[in-house]
């Protein structure tokens, strides 16, 4: 790290401490020319994720955006928002892990499911209507009797 004082490279790293409302690291260092102390801080940089609509348009991922979408989905049910945030949060890190830089709104669709079908079933079924836009009563009907058969 250079020394912001003399600009010389070598320093030595005196205390380090996470910095939890940035997923940071924050470090105190003393130059080993001049001695004189500073901070840094340390941020795991990322690849901003794609996602690819329908309409083959492209858009980077919001995650306020998909909680939206959860908290719609949850209205007057009796779920927290400490797991609306956990299913969000979940959503999100799998997207990370898979290591693509692009994903279909389709595969992220999916995921939600999977995360609202765990914890309240009204919201999943309301959810999977908007999402698999149901023409008719009938298309409801049968996604509602292939979810009853999983069961």
């Amino acid at each position: 790290m250079k020394c912001i004082y003399c600009g010389n490279s070598e320093s030595k790293v005196l205390d380090s401490r996470s910095c939890d409302e940035v997923n940071s690291i924050r470090r105190r260092r003393e130059c080993l020319s001049c001695g004189k102390r500073f901070t840094t801080y340390e941020t795991v940089e990322t690849t901003p994720l794609l996602v690819i609509k329908s309409d083959g348009s492209r858009q980077e991922f919001n995650l306020e955006k998909l909680k939206r979408g959860i908290i719609k989905a949850c209205e007057k049910r009796p779920v927290a928002m400490s797991q609306i945030d956990m299913m969000a949060d979940n959503i999100h890190k799998k997207l990370q892990n898979s290591l693509d830089q692009e994903v279909y709104s389709v595969k992220i669709g999916e995921l939600v499911m999977e995360e609202l079908k765990k914890v309240d079933e009204v919201a999943y079924v309301r959810f999977a209507s908007v999402y698999r836009q149901f023409a008719d009563l009938t298309h409801f009907i049968e996604f509602i009797k292939e979810y009853d058969n999983k069961k």
